[in-house]
């Protein structure tokens, strides 16, 4: 078969790459840098199939060249996924609900989690690599998974699964608009989703034949979260972005079969919500790549109630656009005005800010150098730092 691949940046090397293995010929060519194949060249030749993001602008030219399958459904056709395979979507949410269903999966033998925070190798949490959540990240999930033995495999994707196997989460029913304003982000991902066995979804979305709610699986109150036959406390559950994430997991954890009451000893992780002291200054880090208006206003009250009557220094903004939905400069301006820090550092990739925030006390490009400013600034007022960056990590 005759296969042009299309976008190389997000994802499209790996699935030319597994194309070519299993015996196509195959074109690349990637819209953004203008790699691979001259678009002439292919505008030339005769494809059997295109493959192309969810994202990529319906106008393209060649994507007219030949019938075409999404990156997402490509990849299906490429994995072979172990035992239990679960497949993790939405704005936010995902990287907390795939470690935190990882930790109901102790004692399910050895697994693989793919997150944006790196690949690792369960239980022992060995990290085999970080890569991008691109759907085609997914087949070197899935080579690894095989090669251990692994029974079973959690894959956090963006816009959408590739519907693997048993079951597919969508952590938000928050929506953007993607493919030059064409498409509709949620309306994706719960297209994608309808390839799962099983279906798992917030409330607020519409619901098809056979999927689950997870607010009619689990009900939280304060810290506890309970559920038929059981319940569990844990006081990650008074943070919104945890609450959401661990009622997600525990709803999977019931579809599945697994020990919902592990969530009990689940801790925070690194850039969600996470207190620590650093050089003395108690440092919230909510650096993460689903941090949002929302979930940043959380942190500040959760922060302010951990640590009544310090100030708070707060660095925002978003490090790297990778991100897809971005932190829009509207969102970080409400930010700035609910939470009213006594300083404030921003985060961007260029210095085009200063004049949007003109009070902040700086304006930098790297989470680095933000880091080390916050931080002298709090040991000077004797404040804490609230650390809200959206980026990779």
């Amino acid at each position: 078969m005759r296969v042009l691949v299309l976008d190389t940046i997000h994802g499209g090397g790996d699935i030319a790459a597994s194309l070519r293995r299993r015996g196509d010929v195959v074109d690349t060519v990637d819209p953004y840098r203008g790699s691979g194949v001259p678009e002439k060249v292919a505008a030339a030749r005769s494809y059997d199939m295109v493959t192309a993001p969810v994202h990529l602008n319906p106008s393209y030219p060649l994507l007219t060249k030949a019938p075409v399958k999404t990156h997402h459904e490509i990849v299906k056709e490429l994995v072979v996924s172990p035992r239990v395979s679960v497949e993790i979507t939405g704005a936010c949410g995902k990287t907390t609900t795939a470690f935190a269903l990882a930790h109901l999966m102790t004692g399910c033998g050895s697994g693989i989690l793919h997150t944006s925070s790196g690949t690792f190798r369960m239980p022992e949490r060995e990290l085999l690599w970080r890569k991008s959540i691109t759907p085609a990240s997914v087949i070197a999930a899935s080579i690894a998974a095989q090669d251990c033995g692994a029974t079973w495999l959690i894959a956090e994707e963006s816009i959408g699964v590739a519907g693997i196997g048993t079951l597919g989460i969508l952590t938000s029913a928050d929506d953007y608009p993607i493919a030059g304003g064409t498409k509709s982000a949620l309306a994706e991902k719960c297209r994608s989703l309808g390839a799962c066995e099983m279906v798992l979804v917030p409330r607020g979305v519409p619901v098809q034949a056979g999927w689950q709610v997870i607010e009619e699986l689990v009900t939280v109150s304060g810290n506890v979260l309970s559920f038929e036959g059981g319940n569990v406390t844990n006081s990650l559950l008074t943070i919104a972005g945890y609450r959401s994430s661990l009622s997600a997991a525990a709803a999977a954890g019931l579809l599945l079969d697994l020990p919902v009451e592990n969530l009990a000893n689940f801790p925070a992780l690194t850039g969600r919500m996470c207190l620590s002291e650093i050089s003395g200054v108690l440092f919230l880090d909510n650096a993460n790549s689903g941090t949002n208006a929302a979930n940043t206003i959380d942190a500040a009250t959760y922060l302010r109630k951990m640590c009544p009557g310090k100030q708070v220094v707060m660095v925002i903004g978003m490090e790297h656009h990778a991100v897809c939905e971005g932190f829009p400069v509207n969102d970080i301006l409400r930010v700035v005005f609910e939470v009213r820090p006594a300083h404030l550092v921003i985060i961007s990739e260029t210095n085009d800010c200063v004049g949007t925030f003109p009070d902040a006390d700086a304006v930098c490009t790297t989470i680095s150098t933000a880091k080390i400013i916050a931080l002298n600034l709090a040991e000077k007022i004797g404040g804490i730092v609230l650390f809200a960056v959206k980026t990779w990590r």
